[in-house]
C-alpha cells in the first residue's frame, strides 16, 4: 500500500472520528438552541458532501500516484 494511501487513510478516520464528537455535541446543544441546530444542517451536509468527494477524487486519481512506479 503506498504511503500517501496509508495517510490518507489514517487522516479521513481521524476527521470522520472528530465530525462524530462535533455532531453529537450539536446534538447535544441542540436541546438548548433548536432553531440554531436546524440552520446547520445544510452547512454540514455541505462539507460533509465536498469533503466525500474531495476523498474520492484523491483515492481514485491515477496521476497523483507518485511512488506506485518506484521499484523496492
Amino acid at each position: 500500500m503506498p504511503l500517501d494511501r496509508l495517510v490518507l487513510i489514517i487522516v479521513s478516520v481521524f476527521v470522520a472520528a472528530a465530525l462524530t464528537v462535533y455532531v453529537g455535541v450539536l446534538l447535544s446543544a441542540s436541546a438548548a438552541l433548536p432553531s440554531l441546530f436546524i440552520t446547520l444542517i445544510p452547512i454540514l451536509g455541505l462539507v460533509a458532501y465536498v469533503a466525500v468527494r474531495i476523498i474520492r477524487d484523491r483515492v481514485n486519481n491515477d496521476e497523483d500516484d507518485h511512488y506506485d512506479d518506484i521499484e523496492r
